[in-house]
This record gives structure tokens, sequence and C-alpha cells, in this order.
């Protein structure tokens, strides 16, 4: 049986498009964080290493925001955190200011914040990778530049000296409920301090030698700045970052290896016509199938064909459903998400230029005249992006179920007309074996899928009692990405053994260009199936292809 040359080559596309595969990344120029305008590719890209720089207004909103802490606290108010302990100690008075700001104050709310980064170092578990901690660092980073934070410009550099400088915080990976992730952010202030561990040039060492091997020196957090280096939901919306990234590249490779599957099935695109889908006109829905009309354009499926049949099994003909939904839950999810990457999510919250909205009590505590405010929040509540993540992990295990669906009827003679478990004259069982590692990466990503926003207990003396979970939300849907890829790509490795049978049995078979790019791309990585041989590295290779897509 002959193998990819049985398809007319298209040349440049196909060299075009394995050129951008094969190429290394170009090179970038600094991140900029302003607290306003970052996204998960900003926040991936620092996380995989590459440097940041502020933005001078980001600084100036820093100062401000910590002039105005240090105003309330003369004026006396109690401040959570500050003034006050935190959760149900918010009743025991730590630093009263007094109307001043002595070196006796300033030395007792010191004391205070290193207390609190030690009391809330109890973080459980597998150490977290370094990318994800990197990724929370420059969430928690860009939060505070919003200005909503109240901290001295002392931390936000150290944060920036740390993540441009490679040292990063040893810091559990579970251990949080997902109402803020203090028991394992409070390790990033740790090693802030000079305690506990780093990894820096790829080694774990203690945090103390590396701040002076690197001439970082060590925080004296004041006033709130342990608070707010701990009390964030940074480490779970950092990760939720890097899996909306890898989401972008993954909701593309979907509707490339849907496409290429639909015309190695020879099924139908009635489904998704524009007159179609204009009877019921769901705006997603319509939009996915013109991105499908456009990827199949140029394709020979648009032709007759007396052996089609009429209706194709729904894992095909609703695609355009299933493909709209996981784009839509993308768009929402980022949506949401970057109204979480861009804002204080601190408790208490400063807000700058602002006045009371009236003379009621309720309205005016916290309000430093002519400066702004320091106000109880529960902005560390997640609930809005950990929802849309759910969502979003619902519309991935539905697609990983269709996708386990498609390779099995493109094994099915009776429904595609080509050999069974598309074999060849040479080949023993070929795909026969392949159904069963696709459907157990489907019914994980279906197991991942259920919902745990919901499973908490009450914990700090019954009055954080309510929960997300958010790490464990966006892990899971990080599961199921990884999952994902390598179902797709068993689903291409299927779709292209099949559109070269087609083509042997029909020479005028022909690929849209888009998907006979990607139809090249995998037969650089992976041959034609004319024997059996272990396929093992054929479904990760093709994993890789269409992870390294543009």
């Amino acid at each position: 049986m002959p193998v990819s040359s049985v398809l007319p080559r298209r040349a440049l596309h196909a060299g075009l498009f394995a050129a951008i595969l094969l190429a290394l990344p170009p090179a970038r120029a600094e991140v900029e964080l302003d607290g306003r305008q970052a996204s998960p590719e900003s926040i991936a890209r620092i996380a995989r290493g590459e440097t940041l720089r502020i933005a001078p207004a980001a600084l100036a909103r820093v100062r401000q925001s910590h002039e105005v802490l240090l105003a309330a606290a003369r004026a006396g108010q109690k401040i959570y955190g500050l003034t006050v302990g935190v959760g149900l100690n918010k009743d025991r008075d730590m630093v009263d200011a007094h109307g001043q700001l002595s070196a006796d104050i300033i030395a007792a709310s010191r004391r205070f914040n290193v207390g609190l980064l030690h009391a809330h170092g109890g973080g459980v578990g597998a150490d977290a990778p370094v990318a994800d901690v990197r990724a929370a660092m420059a969430t928690r980073l860009n939060a505070m530049l919003a200005g909503g934070s109240g901290v001295q410009e002392h931390i936000v550099d150290t944060y920036a000296r740390f993540l441009n400088q490679g040292v990063t915080p040893v810091m559990p990976s579970a251990g949080s409920l997902g109402e803020a992730d203090i028991t394992l952010l409070s390790h990033v202030g740790l090693a802030m301090l000079g305690e506990g561990e780093v990894i820096y040039q790829e080694r774990r060492q203690p945090a103390a030698a590396v701040l002076k091997a690197t001439r970082i020196a060590a925080i004296m957090p004041f006033g709130k700045d342990a608070l707010s280096i701990l009390s964030s939901n940074a480490y779970a919306a950092g990760m939720a970052a890097l899996a909306l990234d890898d989401l972008a590249r993954l909701n593309r490779a979907t509707q490339l290896v849907f496409a290429l599957s639909l015309q190695a099935f020879n099924g139908n695109v009635s489904p998704f016509l524009e007159d179609t889908l204009a009877l019921r006109p769901f705006p997603q829905t319509q939009r996915t199938g013109a991105e499908l009309r456009r990827l199949l354009d140029g394709a020979s499926l648009w032709q007759h064909d007396a052996a089609r049949p009429l209706q194709d099994p729904l894992s095909y003909r609703s695609g355009v459903y299933l493909l709209g939904e996981l784009d839509r839950s993308y768009r929402q999810t980022l949506a949401q998400l970057n109204v979480q990457l861009n804002s204080s999510d601190d408790n208490p919250g400063v807000a700058l230029d602002v006045t009371a909205r009236s003379a009621r009590w309720q309205e005016r505590q916290g309000y430093v005249a002519g400066q702004g405010a320091v106000l109880p929040t529960a902005n560390f509540e997640p609930l809005p992006w950990v929802l849309a993540f759910e969502e979003t992990g619902l519309a991935l295990a539905h697609n990983a179920l269709a996708s386990a669906q498609r390779i099995i009827k493109l094994n099915d003679p009776h429904l595609t007309g080509l050999p069974r478990f598309l074999g060849t004259p040479n080949s023993v069982h070929a795909f026969g074996a392949m159904e069963k590692p696709a459907v157990a990466l489907a019914m994980d990503s279906k197991m991942l899928a259920q919902p745990v926003s919901l499973d908490y207990l009450p914990v700090a003396g019954n009055i954080e009692d309510v929960a997300t979970n958010a790490p464990a939300v966006v892990q899971r849907v990080r599961r199921q990405i990884e999952n994902a890829y390598l179902l797709l790509g068993i689903e291409l490795i299927h779709a292209a053994q099949a559109a070269e049978l087609r083509r042997a049995q029909d020479p005028s078979f022909t690929l849209s260009p888009p998907t006979r790019q990607l139809f090249d791309a995998l037969r650089q990585r992976v041959a034609f199936l004319d024997q059996d041989r272990p396929l093992t590295g054929d479904f990760r290779a093709a994993a890789g292809v269409l992870r390294g897509l543009p």
C-alpha cells in the first residue's frame, strides 16, 4: 500500500506549514506588566522564563495605594491584617498606630507581618512545578500593580527581581480551598524573607544563600505587605492563565482534526451550511459553522458521492455544536479570567481617588479625605471564573467523548466503506485495539468534568463557610487539555490513514488546503500504517504536531 504519496502534494503549503511547526520561537521583547492589560498569554510567557518590566504608571499607583493605607492607619481605622488580626482573629488588636507611625509601631507591624507569613506556611502535597509558581507570582505581581493592595514598592520590586533572575520559591501544590491560596502563597513571602528553599539555576537551594548570590535584598514586610503576599487567588489564577493559553491552541487543533476526520469519513457538510444554521441561529454555532466551511473549502467532499449516506452519526453531524460550545466556553472563561488577572482581589482593598458616596456610616467608613479608601471586601471570591472553568470542563468532556466515537466510526467498514480497522493486506489487526486508549482518555476526561466547586467544609472558626476549590477545578481542566491532545492525536492518525485508503479507492479524493497541511505535518513524523507496529510513539508524535500548531 502506498503511503503519503497517495495524496497529491501542495508543496508550497506543506513547506510553509512545516517551517512554522519546526522553527524556533522568535525572539520577543520583555513582557510589560501594568496591572491592567495582562493576558493568559503574557502570564504564560513569564511562566516559561521570559523577563518582565513594570510600567512606570503602575509603580505610581503602588506608591499611591501604600500612602492611602498609611493615612488610614494614622487616622485610627481598624484595618484587617494590619491593625487587627485575620480570620477569626479579626477581633484581636495587633498594631495600634495611635495616630502616628513611630519606630515602635513600625517594628510591631513588621513582627506581625513576619508572624503572619510563618503562620500560613502549611501547604501539602508535591512541590508545584516551577512554571506554575512563576505564573502565580506574575499573576500576583500584576494584581498588585492595579493599585488595590497597598504594599510597599519594595515588595513589587522583589517579585520582579525573583522572576527576572530565575529565583522560584519552593511551594507546595495542595492545601487551598479556593478562597485565597493562603497556605501556598505564603511560601513566596517566606522565600522573600530569605527562609525556606528556592529553585535557582535548576537546583533546589536555601533561599538565604540565593538571595545573597543574586544580591536581592530580603523584604522587610510592613503594614499590609504579608497579607497581600499570601491572601489572593494567584496560584489558581496563574494556573488558569496557563490552561487558557493552552486551550486557545487546542481549540484550533480540535477544529482542524474534525475537518480532516469528516473528509476521511466522507461525511456531510449540510449540518453546518449557512442556511442550515440560520434555522436555529445560536451565534457561536454560526461562527463555528463559518470556520468549518473555510477549513473545508477546496475539498472534494463538497462534490456528489452516491455512496455517501444522507446523514452521519451524531459525533460528526453535531460537530458544529460541540466545537462551537468549546469555543464559546473558552471565550467566556477568558473574559472572566481577564477581570481576575487585571484587578485586585485583596481584602481589605485600597481604592484610589474615591470619595464616600453618602454620609451613611456604612458608606463612609474607611475613606481618607482626598486620597481614597481602605475597604473590607469579599473580592477574594473567585466563583465567577471558577464556574466558567467548570463549564469549559464540560465542553471539553463532550468533545472528548465525540472524538472517541469518531475514531470508532472510522474503524467501521459498514459506515466508511473502507477496510476494517483501516488495515491493509499486510496488516494483522491494524487499529483494532486502538479504540481502547481513545475511550480510556475520553472516560478520564468525563470523570474530570464532574463539578468539584461544591465540595468543601467550613473552616477558620466557621467564618470561611463557603469555598470553590479553585485550584482543583483548574488542575482538572488542565488534565483534560492534556488528554485532549493525546485523543485528538489518535483521531488524527486514524483520519490520515482513512484519507489515504479513500484516495486509493477514488483518485479524485482531495483534502482541503488547511487539512492537507495538517496531514503533511503528521506524515513528517508518523508514517502510513501498512504493517502492524507499536503505536505509542506515534500517538505522542501526533499530539506533538497538534501542540506545535501556530
